[in-house]
């Protein structure tokens, strides 16, 4: 079995609102933190750093590792394990992408499936994200 490795900032605003990305992919839609797959050669922190440069072009700061995966992940699209790995960010510049107010509210005429939104931490619940990490670091937020 192959392994994927991701990577997920966890941008947390004053008002303990946290930042999350509505997908679109294959048909299916889900609700995620912000980042994704680490590429060849490429470290964790540059990978995390990447990928809010491509979907928020917006650059950010590691602040610390949150989360590593404990248990074993499935890939749901396909037939890898998933290491998923969190750090808390901060923005080291002003948010560059829309952000929505409604879930899965994609622009028309971009290619990208793909919108943000902030929501309020302590509202959130397992029920608002597809993956079972996601889910688990939710339940770890909440804890804090």
């Amino acid at each position: 079995m192959d392994f994927s490795v991701r990577v997920y900032g966890l941008l947390v605003n004053e008002r303990q609102e946290i930042l999350i990305s509505d997908e679109m992919m294959d048909g299916l839609v889900y609700t995620k933190f912000p980042g994704g797959g680490v590429e060849f050669g490429e470290g964790l922190l540059d990978a995390l750093k990447r990928e809010f440069v491509e979907e928020c072009n917006t650059a950010v700061e590691v602040i610390h590792h949150f989360y590593t995966t404990e248990m074993f992940v499935k890939s749901s699209f396909d037939d890898k394990q998933i290491v998923s790995v969190y750090y808390l960010v901060r923005l080291l510049e002003e948010l560059r992408c829309a952000i929505k107010t409604k879930p899965f509210d994609f622009d028309p005429s971009l290619d990208s499936q793909q919108s943000f939104r902030w929501e309020m931490i302590s509202t959130l619940t397992l029920d608002d994200f597809a993956f079972p990490i996601d889910k688990h670091v939710l339940m770890l937020l909440k804890e804090q």
